[in-house]
């Protein structure tokens, strides 16, 4: 096993959070050194460092004070006490993220410690989430499905007046459902930079977010992906409702997207490839007669159809591997995935279904327990 280094804060480093499951908003030093963990960090919070079974060493052991005193700026100061703490480790060749600091890899290097950026190493050694990332991943999908909720309880309130709908004499926009979904995230501790809620033809444009009064008749996607808090892990799930009649072609659109969302959970396990995954999902609407990224020929630029990959892997990031679409994958027992099928025309609007599925050793489990229907 290499040593390792890592130079960041567990706040935006999911590669550190991964190893330090505490949230720590400055950046310190992460040091695996023959499998033992250690952090160099401010002495602020060596206590809570420690307390998660980690080896916190204070800036102090590595002569902090007496590099303060010497009266250089506070960032000239961290490199010096970094290269000692590094040295005094005992570190001689590391690993490190590829978002390693170059400044701070320059000047260990002028002291003759081998780094390596290792994107692979990183990545794979966070694919099967831990117990605890686990149960942050279940707590943000509860989490989720009740903000869901708050968000059809607004959509099944709603009035029809005047073309658009209205709940308690106001009007019913993307910007309301927001804000319930929001006060249901902080109740369960979520956070969540963006979301998406997007109404008539919003939703067959990628990630538009969504904005705007909405009418009935028309689809009205709700793609939530939050961040536990306490964890920092994420969950991630799409709905699709109409307030009203659902148009036909509505309608359609859902029934294939639902037969390629069972489809392909049924195949995820271990050693299933993601591409043969999202190939199952893709012939569903082959079938159908409807474009997807495997049928339209090469260059070509879809905007119908199924036009997106079916999923990705969900974890300290809402989007990391594996992947299911085009790119290579293979599964592994413990990737946590999103399979999210489908169908949009521009100028008409779109369908997506969205679960979110962990992966054992005797195949997937559903996460997600939410119902599928148009109407809410």
């Amino acid at each position: 096993m290499p040593d390792v280094l890592i130079y960041a804060d567990t706040m935006r480093a999911p590669d550190l959070r991964h190893e330090v499951p505490v949230s720590v908003p400055d950046p310190f030093l992460y040091v695996e050194r023959n499998g033992v963990k250690h952090a160099v960090l401010t002495s602020f919070e060596v206590d809570r460092v420690s307390a998660a079974g980690i080896q916190a060493h204070p800036l102090e052991e590595f002569g902090w004070d007496e590099i303060l005193a010497q009266g250089n700026p506070r960032e000239e100061s961290m490199l010096l006490v970094l290269e000692r703490a590094v040295e005094a480790l005992g570190v001689t060749d590391a690993v490190v993220p590829t978002t390693f600091p170059v400044e701070l890899a320059d000047r260990l290097r002028g002291k003759g410690i081998q780094l390596a950026p290792d994107r692979e190493f990183f990545l794979e050694r966070r694919r099967a989430k831990n117990e605890a990332e686990i149960e942050g991943i279940r707590k943000a999908q509860r989490g989720t499905e009740a903000a869901m909720d708050a968000a059809r309880t607004l959509l099944r309130r709603a009035e029809t007046s005047n073309g658009t709908l209205t709940v308690d004499g106001e009007p019913l926009t993307c910007e309301r459902l927001k804000t319930a979904i929001t006060d249901v995230f902080n109740e369960h501790g979520l956070v969540a930079d963006e979301m998406i809620v997007a109404h008539g033809a919003q939703t067959a444009v990628g990630h538009d977010m969504g904005s705007g009064a909405i009418a009935p008749n028309e689809p009205i996607v709700l793609d939530l992906f939050p961040r536990d808090r306490e964890s920092g892990c994420y969950a991630d799930m799409t709905r699709t409702f109409v307030v009203g009649d659902p148009p036909d072609e509505l309608v359609e659109y859902q029934r294939l997207v639902k037969e390629a969302l069972d489809r392909s959970i049924e195949a995820l396990k271990p050693g299933a490839v993601g591409r043969e995954v999202y190939t199952i999902a893709c012939d569903v609407f082959h079938e159908a007669g409807y474009p997807t990224q495997l049928s339209k020929e090469e260059g070509e630029v879809l905007d119908r159809g199924f036009y997106h990959g079916l999923g990705h892997g969900v974890g300290l990031e809402v989007h990391e591997r594996p992947w299911l679409s085009r790119d290579p994958s293979t599964l592994i027992a413990g990737d946590v995935v999103t399979i999210e099928p489908g169908l949009y025309r521009p100028d008409f609007g779109g369908c997506r279904l969205e679960d979110l599925v962990l992966i054992t050793d005797d195949g997937p489990e559903n996460l997600t327990q939410y119902p599928y229907d148009l109407k809410p």
